[in-house]
């Protein structure tokens, strides 16, 4: 299992890069180069993301804030895949959950699902069903970018750790994993507070794709009749 993910992991560095050429191409449909201007909806949610940015470093970490919410995500990913959760623990510095059954899904979630994010967007469309919250929406993108800066800097310190969550799966296919979700999940950031859509993103992305396809296999081609002149 170990030798099969990291050759996974190995085929998902050019996915990566891919999606990453994605964001890129979103970002120039709404901010050409030759543009200065940025929608407002962008500052709420960089806005919300930098604010959170400033706490972080000048306040006492809530560190069992991101615990629990790390917790949760696991059982949250495990109940959804059909696992039964026996137990939770949630600690000052550290957690644990125990459940019937894991997979890679399960065990990388909290590196890649901003649960709060979701709760805040959740909570946004419950309240839309009863009140008009859409002169609000500015405040809630404001949560919104938040709650992912959260999720960002708990996600960058805590895998600057020794996390057995990486080690079960390997290093090369976990970080190429949880950086392919985040990446993907900043595109449709971009999709729902821009005028960006969902289709030009699938657009750019089957476009990076088929050119990184295409450049990995031109790469291999040469590597591959490098190979063979030495062994000749």
């Amino acid at each position: 299992m170990r030798i099969l993910t990291f050759f996974v992991g190995i085929l998902l560095i050019p996915v990566c890069f891919a999606v990453t050429r994605t964001v890129v191409s979103l970002v120039h449909t709404i901010t050409p180069l030759y543009s200065t201007t940025i929608p407002v909806s962008a500052w709420a949610l960089g806005g919300g993301f930098l604010f959170w940015i400033v706490l972080y470093f000048i306040l006492p970490l809530p560190i069992r804030t991101y615990v629990l919410a790390h917790e949760l995500t696991h059982a949250l990913w495990g109940t959804m895949m059909g696992a039964r959760v026996f137990r939770m623990k949630v600690a000052k510095d550290n957690g644990s959950v125990t459940m019937s059954k894991s997979n890679f899904l399960i065990t990388l979630a909290p590196y890649f699902f901003p649960l709060y994010t979701v709760i805040v967007i959740t909570g946004y469309y419950i309240l839309s069903i009863f009140y008009d919250v859409e002169a609000y929406h500015l405040f809630w993108l404001g949560l919104v970018g938040f709650t992912w800066g959260f999720h960002f800097t708990f996600t960058i310190s805590t895998l600057l750790q020794h996390q057995s969550d990486i080690n079960e799966y390997g290093a090369v296919f976990s970080y190429a994993l949880i950086y392919l979700m985040n990446v993907v999940g900043i595109c449709i950031w971009i999709v729902t507070v821009s005028s960006a859509t969902i289709e030009q993103m699938i657009r750019f992305a089957g476009v990076h794709m088929t050119e990184t396809a295409s450049a990995v296999w031109s790469f291999s081609l040469q590597a591959f009749e490098e190979l063979r002149k030495i062994v000749q």
